[in-house]
């Protein structure tokens, strides 16, 4: 079956022409006759299948009729990531260049009033996250009474995140009366009871069995003995494997950012995708990454969906992924659209659980092991903190070393060592014996700095190195001056006698004028 058995318009099989599609994936072949129906659909299918197009190509064709009216869209996408929003636009752009179709993308991270814009002026297709979505609508920047055509596009993503609460309270906004396409790469109890809640009779799709890796995807598995030793084999497998480009995903944000620069120094040439990133910044590092200018991208789950970059020809899973069904949409990233791929997972004895609902999901059987690999586990520190010293590295505070006798002790026995030790002790005693009379000769010669005329300095007497203090001159001893207390008392003026005698006790020099005059009187 080609394109044009499937019912499209002569502009949309030219775009599809010109991007180079001669024949529908079995997504394509099945669901686009029924949307070009009008029915509701819900599909199922593993990531890298098509199903972006399967919805898009039809609703081209749909909406190629009617007009558009300020702020009021005529068709919505849902999505629960800017990468996939920004993926789904970039195709309506690929497949709707030859028909006069507006459109608009509402996401986090970028300017509320170059979308207000947008809006106001109409738009066919409106393509937009929960969050966007709900903060123009109570603004009042955008009605949803008129849209036509709800898309919801990996639905089991939005229940891992969260939206379907958001995703709800948009439904109940939208007009009764429409058509809705339910997307999703599994089927779990949750997306059925939304299915059934969103969608009338709706037309199920499903290609393959659900919750399969596609067929050309090799899958390998290397174990290694814990979280620290997984750097190793990953930069060998970096190395050694014929990687066009790959993507390496870690279960967290700070493993992103930790592994991004280890490599990065390490010489590799990669660049990180995570949720704290800036939209300009997420939108810098993607388009390096499709232009070849980036080799390797480390990324988290949300870059793990809806990402269609053609030359992916590895994916590796730096940490088991907790949800088993991540695992699907991350190797997805490889092996699109017929090509080959490569995914290989580093394993630890910690992530045996997370490992094992992996295989269980991909119906029991193990993957293949990769055992060529020298993984080993990182060498400990050295126990001996002179070990470490002399490596040049600091003794850590609280260490515990050999005493100095036990090291003199072990240095003695070492052949050759006997010379070296006795040198080593002479050195330390000789400044004992030279220095030991330097006390006494110290508080001797304080007791000589008493002041004393040059007459009575005594003859300079040589003295030798062996002579002691006590042999030089004795100094001439001066005679005691008087102490201060037998100063000889000086008379006092009958004035200052009377005065001090009349004056009463207990006042000294401050006493009131009338009790000196009443002293003086006698009164």
């Amino acid at each position: 079956m080609t394109f044009e058995d499937l019912g499209l318009s002569a502009e949309v099989l030219r775009a599809v022409t010109d991007a180079g599609y001669n024949q529908p994936t079995p997504i394509q072949e099945k669901a686009i006759p029924w949307v070009l129906q009008g029915r509701d659909v819900l599909g199922c299918a593993q990531t890298g299948t098509g199903k972006t197009a399967s919805f898009t190509l039809p609703m081209i064709d749909i909406l190629a009729q009617g007009r558009v009216r300020a702020r009021m869209p005529r068709s919505l996408i849902m999505t629960p990531t800017r990468e996939l929003a920004q993926q789904i636009a970039e195709n309506f752009n690929t497949y709707g260049k030859y028909t006069p179709l507006s459109m608009a993308l509402l996401i986090g991270g970028v300017s509320f009033s170059d979308q207000e814009k947008a809006l106001d002026k109409g738009v066919d297709v409106l393509i937009a996250t929960p969050g966007r979505l709900l903060d123009h609508f109570e603004r009042g920047r955008v009605l949803l009474t008129d849209v036509r055509i709800l898309v919801v596009d990996e639905a089991d993503r939005m229940l891992d995140m969260g939206f379907i609460p958001d995703l709800e309270r948009i439904a109940s906004l939208l007009p009764q009366i429409r058509q809705t396409l339910l997307f999703s790469a599994t089927m779990p109890p949750e997306i059925r009871r939304l299915a059934d809640k969103f969608l009338m009779n709706p037309k199920e799709v499903s290609v393959a069995p659900q919750s399969t890796a596609a067929s050309t995807v090799r899958q390998l598995v290397v174990q290694v003995p814990n979280e620290r030793a997984k750097r190793r084999p990953l930069e060998t497998l970096m190395r050694n494997e014929p990687v066009g480009n790959g993507i390496i995903f870690c279960n967290r944000k700070r493993t992103v950012a930790t592994l991004y620069e280890t490599l990065k120094r390490a010489g590799h040439d990669v660049g990180a995708l995570h949720g704290d990133m800036t939209q300009d910044a997420r939108n810098e590092t993607l388009a390096a990454f499709r232009d070849n200018r980036i080799k390797f991208l480390i990324a988290t789950d949300v870059a793990g969906r809806g990402l269609d970059i053609e030359h992916v020809s590895h994916v590796f899973n730096y940490d088991v992924p907790l949800a088993a069904e991540d695992y699907i949409h991350r190797i997805g990233r490889t092996g699109r659209a017929g090509r080959s791929g490569t995914a290989i997972m580093l394993v630890t004895p910690e992530d045996k659980k997370l490992y094992d609902r992996v295989v269980a999901l991909l119906g029991g059987k193990p993957l293949e092991e990769l055992s060529d690999l020298s993984v080993k586990a990182p060498a400990e520190a050295p126990a001996d903190a002179e070990t470490e010293a002399a490596a040049g590295g600091r003794t850590p505070r609280g260490a515990r070393t050999r005493p100095r006798r036990r090291r003199e002790a072990e240095a003695a026995d070492t052949p050759g060592a006997e010379a070296d030790v006795a040198e080593v002790a002479a050195e330390q005693a000789a400044p004992a014996v030279e220095e030991a009379p330097a006390p006494a000769a110290k508080s001797e010669r304080r007791k000589r700095r008493t002041p004393r005329s040059v007459e009575s300095r005594p003859a300079e007497v040589e003295v030798t190195e062996t002579e002691t203090v006590e042999d030089a001159a004795p100094t001439p001893v001066q005679p005691p001056r008087p102490a201060a207390d037998h100063k000889p008392e000086r008379p006092r003026s009958p004035e200052r006698r009377q005065r001090e005698d009349d004056t009463p006790l207990g006042f000294g020099k401050d006493i009131p004028a009338f009790m000196l005059k009443s002293a003086r009187t006698g009164a």
